[in-house]
């Protein structure tokens, strides 16, 4: 019998798409720079416009264990998609397309990266046991708490609901340590200094624990002859050796009168840099979604986002995940906030977007915070005079189209350097021309080597791409066609060159064609009825229920077909 686990399971969680690792084609006209180039701001951050899952995987490659921080807000948008099917049914199509996107961020984290995902009460608790069982339940950091609303809603039928969860998972949490929070001028104030004790102010803490052990469990006796013990259950901090040695230095206070219980003094120059956050956020702390509206205002007055996130709000997240320089990449950008904060910070940044505010919130947004205009947010706090600048990149087409008789052909949309970096990457080499050897397209180490050609090569440009690239080197050959010799042949004649065929070598590798992942499941496409098959041969078939969009579990959407074959 298998050995069974603990899972959480949906219908289709089985089918996984065959993602197109595709080639991302930069527009200079959308790319944006300050006009003078300053040592501290980042110039190479990168704006996306296309399917956020298709980027992902874009990005696979090149990023694998370099992003430091991973921040998304995915959108929970069914409308009225799901009329006609079951709860679990709409849940097994969200949960599905958020695995996918899961397991290639988790690849994309680095060692001491973290992932922090807003997510409200609709599918926090799924999401937890998916991200469980993508993370490990032991990297599990928190589900902290963000008060989203400062005010009650009167007409809510229920509770109001004025919190949205923040689940945090770290790839590798025993590697993984949150910053520490600047002190505020607010906790500095709890320290004193009623005693004049030289070192400076200090505060009293508790001297006992919960932790038990009966060699901490003794009485004390107060200066005024009072003898107190520990709480039931508890245990003195120390020793009672370490407490006449921690009374000698005069750290232990007994109050005013000498009266009191003990307290260990803790003293503001001993303690750390900061202060542990807090798994409760408060609106004080880190904005609302008012703050976040107005934000949003200051750049596209006329389409305000309905759940925008405050800039406060992200400051906080950057701040305890990242460092300066660190890359932190959000695939849900919405209105680009957390570009916008981690460029005042002095991080670089990646973010992706599907939808059109891409170009009329995004790009606007970014273009005020590089020049200097855009004061609000985290601006004054951090001094943000402006500097640095993006580069926007879309996706590029599917590499494989059919011809109009059906035949599967390489889309005639890519020139030749277009498909020597797409198929350098499917092959998963790194794409980079060589300007000495015409021949180098790409190299997947310092001698192997990519090359791409749409020619039918003869037996003597074979011979001659097998002199030039030498012994102890290799090449991959891609090309239509090799004439005069069979592969077999030419693998024993020419031992440093591998020969491929474009388009069949890839044919099989990938799901050709699809555009849209989108984790907006009301935009799911249509499909036929289909009757339920009978149970016997005299028992008639049952009726069927009405059925609007295709079944999660023939394709989810749209997204499996064609998957079950691999090369």
């Amino acid at each position: 019998m298998a050995k069974q686990k603990l899972e959480l399971t949906w219908i289709g969680k089985h089918k996984r798409p065959k993602l197109e690792a595709r080639i991302l084609l930069e527009d200079p006209e959308k790319s944006y720079h300050a006009k003078v180039r300053s040592e501290s701001a980042a110039f190479d951050n990168r704006l996306i416009f296309g399917d956020n899952l298709l980027a992902l995987k874009a990005l696979e490659q090149e990023l694998t264990g370099k992003v430091k921080c991973v921040f998304i807000d995915p959108p929970y948008n069914t409308g009225s998609a799901f009329t006609h099917y079951d709860d679990g049914l709409e849940h097994s199509i969200w949960l599905g397309l958020m695995r996918d996107r899961l397991e290639i961020i988790k690849r994309l984290l680095s060692d001491d990266g973290s992932l922090w995902i807003t997510i409200d009460d609709n599918e926090a608790h799924y999401l937890k046991v998916l991200c469980d069982e993508v993370f490990g339940r032991g990297n599990f950091v928190v589900n902290a708490i963000w008060q989203k609303k400062y005010a009650p809603q009167n007409d809510a039928k229920w509770l109001s609901d004025n919190h949205d969860h923040i689940l945090v998972y770290a790839k590798n949490k025993e590697v993984w340590r949150p910053n520490l929070l600047p002190r505020t001028v607010e906790a500095e104030a709890r320290y004193k200094n009623p005693d004049n004790d030289p070192r400076g102010a200090w505060k009293a803490t508790d001297f006992s624990v919960k932790t038990y052990s009966a060699a901490n469990d003794y009485p004390i006796e107060t200066p005024t002859g009072r003898v107190v013990n520990p709480p039931e259950s508890r245990c003195w901090v120390t020793s009672k050796e370490r407490f006449e040695e921690l009374v000698a230095d005069n750290r232990i206070w007994f109050g005013k009168t000498g009266n009191n219980v003990p307290s260990l003094k803790k003293f503001l120059t001993e303690v750390k840099g900061g202060t542990t956050s807090l798994s409760v956020w408060l609106y004080e702390e880190v904005g609302h979604n008012q703050d976040a509206k107005k934000e949003v205002k200051q750049f596209n007055s006329k389409d305000v986002f309905d759940t925008p996130k405050p800039e406060k709000l992200l400051e906080r997240i950057i701040h305890l995940a990242t460092n300066k320089g660190d890359l932190v990449l959000d695939s849900f950008a919405g209105s680009g906030t957390t570009g916008a904060v981690a460029h005042k910070m002095g991080r670089r940044w990646i973010m992706v977007e599907l939808g059109e505010h891409c170009h009329t919130h995004i790009i606007p947004r970014l273009q005020k915070v590089i020049d200097g205009e855009d004061q609000g947010g985290i601006s004054k706090a951090v001094n943000w005079q402006g500097g640095g600048g993006f580069r926007y990149f879309r996706l590029a087409p599917t590499l494989i189209v059919n011809d109009k008789w059906g035949n599967q052909i390489i889309n005639p949309d890519y020139n030749p350097e277009m498909l020597a970096e797409a198929l350098a990457k499917l092959e998963g080499f790194t794409y980079m021309p060589s300007e000495n050897h015409w021949w180098q397209h790409g190299y997947s180490s310092e001698n192997d080597f990519i090359y791409v050609t749409t020619q039918s090569l003869s037996v003597e440009q074979l011979q001659v791409l097998s002199d030039e690239v030498g012994a102890g080197r290799s090449l991959l050959i891609c090309c239509s066609a090799w004439r005069g010799i069979t592969a077999d042949q030419a693998a024993e004649r020419f031992p440093n060159l591998s020969l491929k065929k474009i388009p069949k070598m890839i044919l099989k590798r990938c799901e050709w064609g699809h555009d849209d992942y989108s984790l907006n499941v009301a935009n799911l496409p249509m499909a036929e009825e289909e009757p339920e098959p009978r149970s016997s041969e005299n028992q008639p078939a049952a009726k069927t229920k009405p059925v609007k969009r295709k079944s999660a579990v023939e394709n989810q959407g749209g997204l499996f077909d064609g998957m079950d074959s691999e090369e």
